[in-house]
């Protein structure tokens, strides 16, 4: 079946359970962009607890704009600021430095567009799990799409859905416990090769 999601920044482990669970991946790109969801804001596990990093944009609730047309603004150094928090949280993870070099393009090379800038976290993110990176995108936004599995509701982070994932190993998590669904990173880091298994073993709540 088909399958509707926004490309977000370093997906949650939801979005690539969906992911690995359909055989036509389609994203939204027609939609008005909306604060407070994951399309710039991905949450790892840090040495406190869960962390959220947020990518900051420039846009006014104001003026309604596209998703698309969202940019960046780089001022604050944000790229380095999150590889920072990155390597504080995952540094001691079992494969951190197997993808680190992998993934440092996407924190050393000029970004200015967010959907874009996921765009590419994406597509990284797929070379480190060896999968193919196939989808189409949609060509006008419907609220309630016919004949798929609307998974759009995964970025929203103000209404999170419960997932009932299998605890897995966190650097963490002594302190802190099993944390669920947090970004795509923390269980590629912490699972590395075996991270496609355990996507395909989870169970989607929608």
């Amino acid at each position: 079946m088909k399958t509707i999601l926004h490309p977000t920044y370093f997906p949650n482990v939801a979005q690539f359970v969906a992911v690995l669970k359909t055989n036509d991946l389609v994203f939204e790109v027609c939609d008005n962009y909306q604060k407070q969801t994951y399309r710039n804001r991905a949450s790892i596990y840090g040495a406190n607890g869960k962390l959220d990093l947020n990518i900051p944009v420039v846009y006014t609730q104001k003026n309604r704009q596209l998703y698309k047309d969202v940019k960046i603004f780089n001022d604050d150094n944000w790229q380095i600021q999150h590889l920072k928090s990155l390597e504080s949280a995952y540094r001691t993870s079992p494969f951190f430095e197997f993808y680190i070099d992998e993934l440092m393009p996407l924190f050393t090379s000029e970004a200015n567009y967010i959907m874009d800038y996921n765009f590419k976290c994406l597509e990284l993110i797929f070379e480190c799990l060896q999968l193919p990176f196939k989808y189409s995108v949609t060509e006008r936004f419907e609220l309630e799409p016919k004949h798929a599995l609307d998974g759009r509701l995964l970025s929203n982070s103000r209404k999170e859905i419960p997932q009932n994932f299998k605890p897995y190993a966190q650097v963490f998590d002594d302190k802190h416990g099993f944390l669920s669904n947090l970004s795509i990173l923390d269980l590629l880091f912490n699972e590395g090769p075996n991270t496609p298994l355990y996507l395909n073993g989870q169970t989607l709540q929608l």
